[in-house]
């Protein structure tokens, strides 16, 4: 069975979403637990305390947040399982629905990757 990586991107500081979001993400993921897709996930704090290893021309420097620079941030993820690759898309599609049907004034932009199971190509 295909493994994916949700991811939710936004921009950093935006604000809390409504709580019509939490009870709704709080239903769709319950149910997808109890069919065994959602496997783990969770909501990520802001960067105020992120630490980024940096490696360049073979050299390791740290760089701890806030990140000024960064225009969007992973403020969730989520480790997910389905039979088919159609299906993931379906459901993130869905996931994203919810978003904008809860928190229309927000943009947030919804990634799904599917995970490496070694060296075959995605959905194989």
């Amino acid at each position: 069975m295909p493994r994916f990586m949700g991811f939710v991107r936004m921009e950093e500081g935006v604000g809390t979403p409504p709580q019509s979001l939490f009870e709704a993400m709080d239903g769709y993921i319950g149910e997808r637990a109890e069919r065994k897709i959602f496997l783990d996930g969770g909501g990520l704090y802001g960067t105020e305390d992120a630490v980024n290893f940096v490696v360049r021309d073979g050299a390791v420097s740290r760089v701890d947040g806030p990140y000024a620079e960064a225009k969007e941030v992973v403020g969730g993820w989520a480790l997910l399982q389905y039979d088919t690759v159609e299906e993931a898309i379906a459901d993130q599609h869905e996931f994203a629905e919810l978003h904008a049907k809860h928190w229309p004034e927000a943009t947030v932009v919804a990634t799904l990757r599917q995970i490496s199971e070694g060296p075959e190509a995605p959905g194989e």
